[in-house]
């Protein structure tokens, strides 16, 4: 099975995050920079997948230079090859510029299955995967916990709040995943190693045959306008029991429309 992963870079969650105040798009010069935590997971089920049926799993990323390290890290995961979109004009895409050019660039993989995270924590919007399956004219099966391969059929348990659905689909599909469906593998000495030897395939946005009008800043269908800091936490209120404890604890609570 030809398997492909979609490895976006992010800055780190875990560390302070900020909007650039040129262009107001995510600042990623000056940031932590890691593989989104939820595409670790889409690259462990496409290990999984490989090991049990055999086949081939390429890493596909959008990013600048910068991103080069991400992709190495996620082959050094056990991934055969990588290819990389960059193009200085991909800079402020919007998430219909950017499944337009993954798509672009999917079209000449010839992929069975398409496995990526349900999300980015960058974004977190969720309608990639969606308009890849449109634009591809593929199945999408989306928010998977569990992920079962039969031949050609696949079959994965979405995630609900209420629990989950069963959903079957034909390859070739995309499936977006939880953290909910297993748990990445740390690479290995000797694939960190071998990682840098990899193919690394680069395109560019002509290579493509995307034009750079239909993306960045300039095609983008949404913009940030305007934002600001989150304001620092104030102290919480403070209930002093003279007997009236409870009355005020409930008056707080009725306050903040807690019941």
């Amino acid at each position: 099975m030809n398997i492909v992963v979609l490895v976006k870079q992010v800055p780190d969650s875990g560390a302070e995050r900020t909007l650039s105040a040129s262009d107001n798009t995510v600042e990623r010069g000056s940031a932590s920079n890691v593989i989104n935590e939820m595409d670790e997971y889409a690259i462990e089920e496409a290990l999984k997948i490989k090991e049990a049926h055999g086949g081939e799993v390429t890493v596909l990323t959008v990013g600048p230079s910068g991103a080069t390290e991400s992709i190495r890290k996620a082959l050094s995961m056990g991934p055969d090859k990588a290819v990389h979109v960059q193009d200085d004009a991909l800079h402020g895409s919007c998430a219909v510029a950017t499944s337009k050019v993954l798509a672009a660039a999917l079209g000449r993989l010839n992929a069975d299955l398409i496995l990526c995270g349900a999300e980015s924590t960058d974004g977190r919007v969720q309608v990639v995967p969606h308009m890849l399956a449109e634009r591809l004219g593929v199945a999408a099966l989306t928010g998977a916990r569990k992920l079962t391969v039969d031949g050609a059929q696949l079959t994965i348990e979405r995630q609900t709040d209420e629990g989950y659905e069963v959903v079957t689909a034909a390859t070739p599909a995309i499936v977006s995943v939880w953290d909910t469906i297993n748990e990445p593998r740390y690479p290995s000495f000797k694939g960190i190693m071998a990682a840098k030897k990899k193919p690394l395939e680069s395109l560019s946005l002509a290579d493509l045959g995307v034009s750079a009008d239909e993306v960045g800043s300039a095609g983008a269908t949404s913009a940030v306008l305007e934002w600001s800091k989150r304001p620092a936490r104030s102290g919480g209120a403070k209930v002093t029991d003279e007997g009236t404890g409870g009355e005020q604890l409930v008056a707080y609570l009725a306050t903040e429309k807690f019941v």
